[in-house]
């Protein structure tokens, strides 16, 4: 009888999962205007823009590169959820209208992100070993602009 109770739950289980690949979330990428990305409009040195890109790109930007598991339930409805979390909270292609003021304002929370560690999130880390910051990186992130 116990055989049977775990037998029909581990296949309610296996039928979710093959469900939900029916109803993926949706994966966007929205248009990117050059001219009014972080690197136009606020032209950091190339050291910063290099972090940035390599590091913040696939949840910050509007270029999100979107890997075969992001196609994959569960982990396809979690990415996506990042993704539109990080874009809303910071969104290095949209920044047209930020002022110089405002751009240090924003640099200096990210320089407070990964200074302590929570940029990118340890979670994010083990697949991506391209967005783990070195010492370099986070000095070069804090070291721009200038006040």
């Amino acid at each position: 009888m116990q055989k049977k109770i775990i037998r029909g739950l581990v296949s309610l289980v296996v039928g979710i999962l093959v469900v939900m690949q029916f109803f993926p979330p949706e994966r966007t990428n929205p248009q990117v205007d050059p001219r009014s990305n972080f690197i136009a409009v606020a032209q950091p040195p190339q050291e910063v823009s290099a972090v940035i890109w390599r590091t913040c790109r696939d949840c910050h930007t509007n270029d999100t590169v979107w890997p075969a598991y992001s196609r994959v339930w569960p982990a396809s409805w979690l990415i996506v959820s990042d993704v539109r979390e990080g874009r809303a909270k910071l969104n290095f292609s949209e920044w047209r209208g930020i002022t110089a003021e405002m751009t240090r304002l924003r640099m200096t929370r990210v320089c407070n992100e990964v200074t302590k560690g929570d940029m990118p999130p340890a979670y994010y880390r083990p697949l991506h070993p391209e967005a783990r910051l070195n010492i370099e990186d986070v000095r070069a992130l804090c070291s721009w602009p200038k006040e």
